[in-house]
């Protein structure tokens, strides 16, 4: 039926978005273009994030992207310009 071949593409979806060979996938087809949409600058504290991924502006993309995975699964676009969103990027850029 059409419901359980949305819920199997679905599926598959998250397992893709959820695994990390299924994001380097994803992110290589989309690397030539911006990959966030809009930005989040409300703070998200450090124990919600997994990992934290910045792009620098280039020829697919005139901004900084900085890109958080919170433990749950979610990527969320931060403002690069935020307070917070820019000790991340030093303490990033430090290491």
């Amino acid at each position: 039926t059409m419901g359980k071949a949305v819920a199997a593409v679905l599926t598959l979806l998250l397992i893709a978005a959820v695994g990390t060979q299924g994001k380097a996938l994803a992110r290589s087809a989309i690397e030539l273009r911006c990959q966030c949409i809009g930005t989040h600058s409300k703070f998200i504290h450090p124990k919600f994030i997994q990992n934290v991924n910045l792009s620098p502006s280039g020829p697919h993309c005139k901004n900084v992207e900085v890109i958080a995975t919170l433990k749950d699964g979610r990527e969320v676009c931060l403002e690069p310009t935020a307070p917070w969103v820019k000790l991340i990027i030093k303490a990033i850029l430090d290491k």
